[in-house]
């Protein structure tokens, strides 16, 4: 992942920039980071706040845990949907 394509991603969370240099998501939003590298999978699932130091990137979820990361080997990303909104089953 570049940091264009966080940017991006962050931007569509409409997250803000906090005092303490952390980037957090609004309140009732989440994020989802998939992670690969030599063939394994992570998925970093309703992360709050993020924050880069160089080639890392620190996530926060809404449960406290923290996950470091390496930015390079962060392929996709996406964004809840803001608390409030029904999801449908099946296919529209």
């Amino acid at each position: 992942m570049t940091p264009d394509h966080l940017t991006a991603l962050l931007s569509a969370a409409e997250a803000k920039k906090t005092d303490d240099g952390w980037v957090a998501l609004p309140e009732g939003r989440g994020l989802t980071l998939y992670v690969g590298l030599n063939g394994a999978t992570l998925t970093v699932q309703r992360i709050q706040t993020l924050k880069i130091e160089g080639p890392l990137l620190h996530a926060r979820t809404n449960k406290s845990e923290h996950f470091v990361l390496a930015l390079t080997d962060a392929y996709a990303g996406s964004v809840d949907a803001p608390s409030g909104v029904s999801k449908k089953a099946g296919f529209l």
